[in-house]
């Protein structure tokens, strides 16, 4: 085994890499630090509290009124010129007007285009009604339900899974073969007794030693941190986890193919990492772009790898569930590595 040239190359590689710092941090450091701060600006917080000013009129004193008596609600009372300045700057959500037209009620303005207007007009309403005498036809009870899985970390966790693999791909394989390049370090191992295979499956090989800490740090972190769990088979993650670095790894083999310079891979890398970061649903799911454009969505490799890992993760999905998610990324895996293959040039 010593005398592999695959085992030797592995073995530079990793040296190399843990000589480096500043990649130790972005492939190990970088994720556990998205992870914390997106954790935190969307962690669990209290019910808000509902910004309403109220415009004088006639009937202000009654809504102003009506409405403190809600503890949920912000309530001021000002001058039109005043309330839609603020309500155009977003210092509140709502205004409520006295209305002369239809008698004895009040007009909301809001802005339907802001989520938190349209529940602050549904939530004044139904206090300004109540207090004028409305009655319900029956008591409704609310039950809280907070469970690991639902949250926004839960959903967040497999998408940095997909991130930090498809990242690692691209600039731990891509970058640095170029990088070998550009310092003539491939035109030396040319003059050796080895084959471009052996390179290539040393690069990727030592790739896959990188990403098992790199996952698992991530992983653990997240279940100390945030109580993130893995609801479906472990194995399973682990296989998706392993078959994603492969295909990513192919198409860091393939933008560094023909590269010379730091800048015509960087610029490649951008080009294939682009699209998917915006596409693939890595902070928001992905069906929220138009139907017509979800065909191509989930072609992309990286929307496979991110579906099937929150399928399995967060729903409980056993692999065989994912079929049509492990042949995207075998077929983009495959295709990229033997175009690559074909296409390397030492010099």
């Amino acid at each position: 085994m010593k005398s592999s040239p695959i085992v030797q190359l592995t073995l530079a590689r990793l040296r190399e890499f843990f000589r480096e710092p500043e990649a130790v941090f972005w492939v190990y450091g970088f994720p556990i630090l998205m992870a914390v701060l997106l954790g935190i600006a969307f962690r669990e917080q209290p019910i808000e509290r509902i910004t309403v000013d109220v415009q004088e009129g006639a009937r202000a004193e009654t809504a102003t009124t009506a409405l403190k008596a809600v503890q949920k609600f912000d309530v001021r009372t000002c001058e039109d010129a005043t309330c839609r300045m603020r309500l155009r700057t977003g210092k509140t959500q709502l205004v409520v007007v006295s209305s002369e037209a239809s008698g004895p009620g009040f007009d909301y303005l809001y802005d339907p285009a802001r989520s938190d207007s349209v529940l602050a007009r549904k939530e004044t309403d139904d206090a300004l009604q109540r207090a004028a005498g409305r009655q319900d036809t029956f008591t409704a009870n609310d039950r809280e339900f907070k469970e690991p899985g639902g949250r926004y970390i839960d959903f967040l966790i497999p998408g940095l899974l997909g991130m930090s693999i498809m990242g690692g791909g691209l600039w731990g394989v891509g970058f640095v073969t170029v990088d070998m390049r550009i310092r003539k370090l491939l035109k030396r191992f040319l003059a050796t007794p080895m084959k471009k295979t052996h390179f290539l499956g040393g690069v990727m090989i030592s790739r896959l030693c990188f990403l098992i800490p790199e996952v698992v740090v991530l992983l653990i972190f997240a279940a100390l941190a945030f109580g993130v769990k893995i609801y479906g088979s472990v194995a399973s993650a682990a296989f998706l986890i392993l078959l994603g670095s492969m295909t990513f790894s192919g198409f860091g083999l393939l933008v560094a193919s023909r590269a010379k310079t730091i800048e015509a891979v960087s610029g490649l890398m951008n080009v294939v990492m682009l699209p998917m970061w915006m596409l693939s649903g890595i902070f928001f799911s992905s069906s929220r772009y138009p139907e017509a454009a979800q065909p191509l969505i989930r072609l992309l490799p990286l929307t496979a790898l991110i579906d099937a890992l929150r399928a399995v993760m967060i729903d409980g999905a056993s692999i065989f569930s994912q079929t049509s998610q492990v042949v995207v990324l075998a077929i983009w895996g495959s295709m990229t590595f033997l175009i690559a293959l074909k296409i390397f040039r030492w010099q």
